[in-house]
């Protein structure tokens, strides 16, 4: 039961939700701290400027990809009855989200890394 890929699915599309929910509340952190003064503003986003930051906006482009496309392969499957091929779309969902992340995720490590 629990290698199946339903519940694969089910588990990624909850991981990627709270890790969006999370980034919710970090961004509101920051864009909050413009009514505290530009010191407390500019303080909070070097904090988030760090490379250790940079990882998380990886991850956080990978929850994304994977959420999305991961919405719009359920919608197939429900609005089309697509359900014999739940298997496969989920790994084509995988991939996508794989290719999308490393290429999205490449250019975000070099322009952080380099500097441009």
């Amino acid at each position: 039961m629990y290698t199946s890929t339903g519940f694969i699915s089910w588990l990624l599309r909850r991981i990627s939700g709270l890790a969006l929910v999370l980034y919710l509340f970090m961004h509101l952190w920051v864009i909050g701290a413009a009514n505290s003064g530009v010191q407390v503003f500019n303080d909070r986003l070097n904090a988030v400027q760090t490379p250790l930051f940079k990882l998380f906006e990886v991850a956080l482009l990978a929850a994304v990809v994977y959420h999305a496309l991961d919405g719009i392969r359920l919608l197939l499957i429900h609005y089309f009855d697509l359900t014999e091929y739940r298997k496969s779309l989920f790994w084509a969902v995988i991939i996508l989200s794989a290719i999308i992340t490393i290429v999205g995720g490449g250019a975000i490590l070099v322009i952080a890394f380099t500097g441009g």
